[in-house]
């Protein structure tokens, strides 16, 4: 393998990863991918269809297993369970460190597909209060693109991924490519109703969920625990979407189990390829290629041109600007309200397990300017039926305790905030000398906090959730400011933001390094400003958009 030269090498076969692949191989480029974890096997890793009695913890899994103790945090997401730890990252053998006072719970996933195959789904566009927020509020700086740069590839994900969805009509949520949209249920109608007389909107979630056959990929049967994989394709995930078509060229070519230490360059200062580990044996290894390509997700991308600085770039690869590591942000999440609405209660669940929730937009800072802080929030929620679970609390035995159990269900619903993290050049990474994985790799310092602004905010998105769910008529069960360290939302963006000038910025509105013209960088490390939606549909509209751009750079012999 060495002695071959690839026209491009990517590292990180997730969500971005797996649309390069795509897009370059099509263009009729060869391309290898470096991924650090196996290709997963369906039939013995996926658990989608286990039921509790199935598994030996019935599915609570032991907080004294190994293989959790090993993974402090990722063991906390709730998409983590007994059946499917292994594909959340061993924390013992991939460690970071942080600030004792500054905790940041970095969730990661390394397999074929990274998280795309146990991620939220959640596909939202952003729109220019996100590309251009700077211009409406005097805060941080605008992106160098606009919506309608990136409005075409948008339609180009949307369109092969299966994006089901509702058309809203507005500003700050531009509307997509749907599949049709999943149903509310008769409580979701009913909030539905309050949260638009008050002159918002709710809308059923935008979901990577086929809701009919697409792409050769079965609809949605609604069993659930998408978290745990998905048997019949019905989910967007690359390995049964992206990675398959560049397969089908035969101009692919997968390594697993490769974790890369650092981009190596040549004389001229161009990337030249990447320097990797085995991933069991821990051997050493290069592969060649005109043009690098980082699709390791956000912090790991930067840990990697952190670890390729060289004579030219000592503090980094392509870090001429010392902006890299800086601007690191994620959403905070969890400050909301949960309430009963008893006209519902003793109602069975009318749809299964649908993997879908609700949505309500963002509605602040966008015709009027609050005084409380700057830019918004957006909510996720739904309502839950109680089927069984209040077994556990119910007097009784014998057939009148089955019966009581049918009957006595009670409707829930709940609205968790999303809240914009501001980018602030204090919240960063950076290598920790002392602190290395167990393939003797520099593991990243990180060093993050919410601010003045998002505690603000998280009061109203309290107090406004509070608001909507008592105009539908809940009573009120629970409320909450309090949201976890950043990290946790799993949205982790900037450390190598985009821009127009070198001088503050890494890449270029192309996601191309300022300073080393064969490098790119197409994952959640160019964001500019996170806003409140979800980032993943953002990501891989960006790498569609780079990747065109470099193969017609590549054939016009300008990155070489």
């Amino acid at each position: 393998m060495a002695d071959k030269v690839y026209d491009a090498v990517i590292v990180g076969s997730g969500a971005t990863g797996g649309w390069a692949a795509k897009e370059l191989c099509e263009a009729g480029m060869e391309v290898a991918m470096l991924e650090a974890g196996p290709k997963l096997d369906p039939d013995k890793d996926f658990s989608e269809h286990l039921q509790p009695h199935d598994l030996k913890y019935r599915g609570k899994a032991n907080p004294k297993a190994d293989e959790r103790i090993r993974r402090p945090v990722g063991s906390r997401c709730y998409a983590c369970e007994e059946s499917n730890t292994q594909m959340f990252v061993d924390e013992v053998d991939n460690p970071w460190t942080t600030p004792s006072d500054k905790p940041f719970w970095w969730v990661r996933g390394r397999q074929v597909g990274g998280r795309t195959i146990m991620w939220g789904r959640q596909s939202y566009r952003l729109s220019d209060y996100d590309f251009k927020a700077a211009s409406h509020d005097g805060y941080g700086d605008d992106w160098p693109i606009s919506y309608a740069d990136i409005a075409p590839y948008y339609d180009t994900v949307e369109q092969f991924v299966g994006i089901s969805g509702q058309a809203e009509g507005l500003s700050q949520l531009p509307d997509g490519k749907f599949l049709p949209p999943m149903a509310m249920s008769c409580g979701e109608h009913m909030v539905k109703k309050a949260v638009d007389g008050m002159g918002r909107r709710m809308t059923i979630g935008r979901c990577a969920v086929n809701t009919r056959p697409h792409q050769g990929r079965a609809a949605c049967h609604y069993c659930g625990p998408c978290h745990r994989g998905c048997m019949t394709q019905s989910y967007f995930s690359s390995p049964v979407s992206t990675l398959p078509m560049a397969e089908k060229t035969g101009k692919f070519t997968l390594v697993t189990n490769a974790v890369v230490r650092h981009v190596t360059t040549n004389g001229g200062g161009l990337a030249d390829g990447v320097f990797y580990f085995d991933r069991a044996t821990r051997s050493s290894r290069e592969i060649k290629a005109k043009i690098v390509i980082l699709c390791a997700s956000t912090l790991e991308s930067t840990r990697i041109m952190f670890n390729s600085g060289n004579e030219r770039f000592p503090g980094g690869l392509a870090n001429s600007s010392g902006v890299m590591g800086h601007y690191l942000m994620d959403h905070f999440m969890y400050p909301g309200a949960e309430g009963i609405l008893a006209a519902r209660n003793g109602t069975t669940r009318e749809i299964a397990n649908r993997p879908n929730g609700i949505y309500i937009p963002r509605f602040r800072n966008i015709d009027s300017k609050d005084s409380r802080f700057i830019r918004g929030y957006g909510y996720q929620g739904g309502e839950g039926v109680t089927v069984y679970e209040h077994a556990y609390s119910t007097k009784g035995f014998g057939a009148a305790f089955k019966e009581k159990v049918k009957t006595d269900t009670e409707s829930r619903v709940r609205l968790v905030g999303f809240g914009e993290m501001l980018a602030k050049r204090e919240n960063h990474v950076r290598l920790d000398d002392k602190v290395k994985d167990a393939w003797d790799i520099p593991a990243l310092h990180i060093d993050c906090v919410q601010g003045d602004n998002e505690r603000a905010m998280a009061k109203d998105m309290m107090e406004s959730s509070k608001e909507m769910l008592e105009a539908a008529g809940a009573k009120i069960t629970s409320t909450n400011t309090v949201y976890p360290p950043p990290g946790f939302a799993i949205h982790e963006v900037g450390t190598a933001r985009m821009g127009s000038d070198p001088k503050t910025s890494v890449l270029n509105k192309w996601n191309q390094a300022h300073d080393v013209k064969n490098l790119f960088v197409m994952d959640g490390s160019c964001f500019v400003s996170i806003g409140c939606q979800n980032p993943t549909l953002t990501m891989m509209a960006l790498t569609v958009r780079a990747c065109e751009y470099a193969v017609a750079e590549h054939k016009r012999g300008n990155l070489a």
